[in-house]
């Protein structure tokens, strides 16, 4: 069941949207292919809490002030970072019978075994193109490390499980996730020598001083 966002169709154009603004609501556009944009306005309370849910790759239902229902994704959302809120935003109608493209968020999940070994795990790629039927595009894909154990190990796109109805618009061969080698600094402090390390650095520092002073 898709988030839905009451909208009602507006008159006011142009310049005189500033009047709009001033009572909370935030103009907006629908696009469709081959039809003339539609003029719209929504609460800017409301569109913020969607944006925050949806993002720009789930499909959300607006509800028209006649009652009519037209699935969407946000587009060209236009953001005033300095005051927080949206200046206007742009809707893209959606065919729920054609599918669609958009970029989702991988996210890990599970314990990598090399995680405990102190081998840092590193997320080559944060997000993927999928391509897929509206109301069957996930919101993110989740991959699962627990068979990540050793340093070069990596997870590759070809080894992502999705459901047979989504297909995956990337390289096979790029890497997703991998194992990496412990860095210089994690590798001498299990050495003995480390521990006189700290003095040494001060002292250095110390005689160091004077000079960057001079």
């Amino acid at each position: 069941h898709s988030m839905e966002l009451t909208v009602t169709t507006r008159t006011i154009l142009g310049k005189k949207v500033a009047a709009l603004r001033a009572k909370g609501l935030v103009p907006a556009e629908l696009f469709d292919r081959g039809v003339e944009n539609r003029h719209l306005a929504v609460t800017a309370r409301d569109a913020a809490a969607a944006y925050k849910t949806a993002g720009e790759h789930t499909v959300i239902t607006l509800v028209m002030d006649g009652g009519e229902r037209i699935p969407a994704v946000f587009a060209d959302v236009d953001m005033d970072y300095r005051a927080g809120t949206m200046r206007s935003l742009g809707f893209h109608q959606i065919h729920m019978d054609e599918k669609i493209q958009a970029r989702v968020p991988i996210r890990l999940s599970g314990d990598a075994p090399a995680k405990k070994e102190g081998f840092p795990i590193v997320l080559v790629l944060s997000e993927i193109e999928l391509e897929a039927l509206p109301d069957r595009m996930p919101h993110e894909l989740v991959v699962g490390v627990e068979t990540l154990a050793t340093p070069g190990q990596t997870i590759y796109v070809r080894d992502l499980v999705v459901p047979k109805d989504v297909k995956v618009r990337a390289n096979e061969d790029a890497a997703i996730v991998t194992i990496g080698e412990k860095t210089k600094e994690e590798v001498a402090s299990t050495t003995p020598a480390a521990a006189a390390e700290p003095a040494t650095t001060t002292e250095n520092a110390a005689a160091a001083e004077p000079a960057a002073k001079a």
